[in-house]
């Protein structure tokens, strides 16, 4: 079954730009890149040229996911499926190719709405432009895992979980249950793609209406004492942490939330595992995390619009 080999990149909708690049470049690590004013602005965490698009739009959310795939071939094998499965996957026109600054591009909707990108051939900086981070001690752990992962809240996890599964190609690396804050039980099912990041997506069933597309987003530093440090920085500038510093003992991932300036979260985390589906047993969590991830301060969760 074709399936893709990492998520790539993440585009996301935001209403203050200024605002994202000064928490995403001073307080997170990563690398202001290619600009259009007043429009988009392209974060870097390693050679490629964007791995995460901020895009002018009010709606402070999730707009697409870029998946990436090794070759030309793996992603017409694909498309071919998806189309065989009933799903309409579209081939981009040049101009939005030309700002994803990918080589080839195709997209489609899942149940939820969530715009899904496929891509091969992602732009790389040039040399003389290495990756530099403001304030990171080690550096992002990308490369063959991709971009990091996020969490999606859709309106049927069913109907998501079955795209992830059956038009994705994405294997389930396990499932959790337990209290993301005092009286809230959230049900996730983690899924992760060939490359094997423990979850570059997620489903969350959540006991309330969200607001949100997606719970939050992960960033992965290499050493954990960026973690630390980074952590630090956010108490510092008074930007609101979710969840304090904690550990999940399905991923095994030491990380901290922190509260973007779009409203959903960002997880900054170290020492995630890596998948070796020869050697993995699908289990059956009882608990989010093993220690700490206190929530703080407690969440304020609206309906989305139209719920």
């Amino acid at each position: 079954m074709a399936s893709v080999s990492n998520l790539g990149y993440l585009v996301l909708g935001v209403s203050d730009l200024d605002a994202w690049e000064h928490f995403a470049v001073d307080i997170i690590g990563l690398q202001a890149g290619q600009r259009v004013a007043g429009e988009s602005l392209a974060l870097r965490m390693d050679d490629y040229a964007q791995r995460l698009l901020l895009e002018k739009n009010d709606a402070d959310d999730l707009l697409a996911a870029g998946w990436e795939f090794d070759t030309d071939e793996q992603l017409d094998a694909f498309v071919a499926h998806a189309a065989a499965a009933g799903v309409k996957v579209d081939e981009a026109d040049a101009a939005l190719t030309k700002r994803r600054r990918v080589g080839r591009l195709f997209t489609c909707l899942d149940p939820d709405g969530v715009a899904h990108e496929f891509f091969t051939r992602a732009e790389r900086a040039p040399a003389h432009d290495m990756f530099r981070s403001k304030v990171l001690k080690s550096r992002f752990n990308t490369g063959r895992l991709g971009v990091g992962h996020f969490v999606a809240v859709p309106k049927s996890v069913e109907r998501t979980d079955a795209f992830c599964k059956q038009v994705l190609g994405l294997k389930v690396s396990d499932y959790a249950r337990g209290e993301m804050a005092p009286g809230v039980v959230l049900e996730i099912a983690f899924f992760h793609a060939l490359t094997g990041r423990h979850h570059s997506m997620a489903t969350a069933k959540v006991p309330f209406p969200f607001k949100k597309r997606i719970h939050h987003i992960l960033v992965e530093a290499i050493d954990p004492n960026d973690v630390g440090l980074a952590y630090d920085r956010c108490t510092r500038a008074n930007v609101p942490v979710a969840m304090e510093l904690g550990h999940h003992p399905n991923d095994q991932m030491f990380s901290f939330y922190v509260q973007t300036p779009s409203g959903f979260a960002l997880e900054f985390g170290s020492g995630g595992v890596v998948v070796d589906d020869d050697n993995w047993e699908v289990r059956q969590y009882a608990e989010l995390s093993d220690w700490g991830h206190r929530h703080h301060p407690p969440a304020r969760h609206e309906p989305r619009a139209g719920e």
